[in-house]
């Protein structure tokens, strides 16, 4: 079992390798590091259900997640299929309840940031956490800007 030095490093590499906080420092990375969580999951394991509280969001460092909701006939439909990247952050960000489900895929590599950690890092590491959280809302808005395209092509 790794030492929490070694975990935290591990953790550091792969937030420089995710592509979302580029702004960050090596220094930075380092420093909130020990605010993020490692989770695997294995095939058809439940991340999180759509309804259920927000309590933590998600980087998918390695594997697939599949995005589902719930349809009017209460069937589970896929909606997304997610290879990189943050999901989950808008239940963390605005309190609300989750919008979707997400289901491993396949085996996933996870790196987590509950509710709890990001405040703590709000008053703890305040500008690195402003950094995270902007960083974190360009990729939303992004992400928001391409469905709307999607959107108005098929009108």
């Amino acid at each position: 079992m790794p030492d929490q030095s070694q975990l935290n490093a591990e953790i550091r590499d792969m937030l420089m390798d995710c592509g979302l906080f580029d702004t960050l420092q090596p220094t930075e990375f380092q420093a909130v590091a020990g605010y993020f969580s490692l989770a695997h999951m294995n095939a058809g394991e439940s991340i999180f259900a759509e309804g259920d509280a927000g309590t933590f969001m998600c980087i998918l460092h390695r594997g697939q997640v599949s995005v589902r909701k719930t349809d009017s006939a209460g069937q589970q439909v896929e909606i997304a299929t997610l290879r990189r990247g943050a999901f989950g952050e808008m239940a963390v960000l605005d309190g609300e309840r989750r919008s979707a489900s997400c289901i491993a895929a396949s085996e996933c590599q996870l790196l987590t940031l509950g509710k709890d950690s990001l405040e703590k890092m709000l008053n703890e590491a305040p500008r690195i956490a402003a950094r995270i959280i902007r960083a974190l809302a360009v990729a939303l808005s992004k992400r928001l800007r391409m469905q709307d395209g999607q959107r108005l092509a098929q009108v």
